[in-house]
């Protein structure tokens, strides 16, 4: 097995290494060769500037590699992508620093600001590089030699799972450890003759790799259990494994894939919808947004409430329980548009002329004022912006009996607006959000800042236009 902790903590240590080395050899350099007149009688002055400067460098760059998502999937990374990966965000991160501590310092000409990046630079890359290729080599080596495995179990026990497995059995240095495979039909017999153990059917899969402390899952299926397919993904969804297939299935799998780099051809399929560094980024930027619009809509915010209040009976904000990320329940807020009481028969959804709803909560609709409260939940972290709408349990429940594939949109959190509200808009009933998850999935599927901004301007766009229901 192997030791993820560790290994991190292995790569951090050497990055600090790296970024002390590299930034000491940088002030040394512009006080021997830039600045060499100013400390030609004192010599070199390594004081708390220096001290402080050092400190929070290695901060800057551990950060950063943290948030980019280097430290993720340690194991099974080729030197190759490592090295262009380090290239790529050594470059970045420098271009970071010059700006930001490096632009405003004494120079004689301009000159000396590319010599004192290029230096930098320079030592950064190579150093960090290095340092990071001995471990990656080291680790290369362990696993071929069978001193670092992963345990792993085959889902199939057909004829392709037999080959996959001889292959891969064969193989040396993939790491795989197979500890067993997981049938889809009664078919057993061709794996156990190849003496591997079998665990039990795939609806036992969850229970196979707590028990086994699984790491990598293979599914190896063919057409005739292309049907449970999907049953076995969603339900490894929930999992910290690695999920990987035979390239065959490819097509009747909708998301991001990639292809694999070590052993037999797997196409590995990512739980990881968006990068470190952009969930990061999507976190500030909904606190940053939310802040300023509870601040600068604040009487917009007033004016609703008191319309709320004194145009029927009833409390201003209306709170119903949503459920939001891997299934955990919030009190999404919103403006009262209905006249109280108005699910005293149970749940029910909204429709285009429904009576329920107050003169000014229609007003509210249209332009979506009733979702501003939100925001808030934003800011406590229950919702985002840019997301999937959030349903109740018992609406949930409806569509996931017609739609079991509805749980990928519990993969991420919920938002005030998403590519569903933009494409369809608010659904009527059940067939209704049947027909907008589609859009839920595409964007969930694609996750990514660029697709986020989009979505904003659709929605600001509509909500001007007033083509809110």
């Amino acid at each position: 097995m192997k030791n993820d902790y560790l290994q991190r903590l292995k790569y951090i240590f050497w990055d600090v290494v790296a970024a002390i080395f590299s930034y000491t050899a940088l002030y040394y350099f512009r006080q021997t060769v830039i600045e060499k007149q100013r400390f030609a009688e004192a010599g070199p002055s390594f004081g708390q500037t220096y001290l402080f400067a050092l400190i929070l460098i290695a901060g800057f760059w551990v950060t950063a590699f943290w948030i980019t998502g280097f430290y993720k999937d340690i194991y099974r990374r080729s030197r190759l992508k490592e090295l262009i990966y380090t290239f790529n965000s050594t470059l970045l991160g420098c271009v970071f620093i010059f700006f930001a501590l490096m632009l405003n310092d004494w120079v004689n000409n301009f000159t000396d600001y590319y010599r004192s990046f290029l230096t930098y630079f320079g030592f950064q890359f190579f150093t960090t590089a290095l340092l990071r290729f001995l471990i990656s080599t080291r680790t290369a080596v362990r696993i071929k030699r069978g001193k670092i495995w992963f345990n792993t179990i085959l889902v199939g026990s057909n004829e392709n799972a037999v080959d996959l497995y001889t292959e891969m059995a064969s193989a040396k240095g993939n790491g795989n450890k197979f500890v067993g495979f997981v049938s889809v039909h009664n078919n057993i017999r061709f794996l156990v003759e190849k003496n591997l153990k079998h665990l039990g059917p795939h609806n036992e899969l969850n229970d196979i790799i707590k028990e086994h402390e699984i790491e990598e899952v293979i599914i190896a299926s063919e057409s005739s259990e292309h049907g449970k397919l999907e049953e076995i993904i969603n339900n490894l969804e929930g999992t910290n494994v690695t999920v990987k297939m035979i390239p065959d299935t490819y097509d009747i799998i909708s998301g991001k894939v990639r292809l694999g780099s070590l052993g037999a051809p797997l196409i590995e399929i990512r739980h990881e919808l968006m990068p470190l560094w952009q969930r990061v980024v999507k976190r500030i930027f909904d606190i940053v947004v939310s802040l300023t619009i509870l601040a600068l809509l604040s009487p917009l915010l007033i004016f609703t409430g008191l319309m709320v209040k004194f145009g029927s009976p009833g409390p201003i904000f209306f709170r119903q329980r949503r459920m939001g990320n891997k299934g955990k329940y919030f009190d999404m807020i919103k403006f009262r548009s209905m006249f109280e009481d108005a699910e005293k028969d149970g749940p029910q959804l909204s429709s285009k002329n429904d009576a329920r709803i107050t003169g000014w909560g229609r007003f509210m609709r249209k332009y979506r004022l009733d979702e501003l409260p939100q925001f808030m939940n934003v800011l406590f972290g229950q919702m985002s912006i840019v997301g999937p709408r959030p349903e109740r349990k018992h609406y949930i429940d409806l569509i996931s009996k017609k739609a079991p594939h509805y749980k990928y949109v519990l993969k991420v959190k919920p938002g005030i607006t998403s590519w569903g509200m933009v494409k369809f808009g608010y659904a009527e009933n059940v067939d209704e959000m049947i027909q907008r998850l589609k859009y839920d999935i595409i964007y969930i599927e694609n996750m990514n800042l660029f697709n986020d901004l989009k979505i904003l301007i659709y929605t600001v766009l509509i909500v001007l236009q007033g083509r809110g229901k």
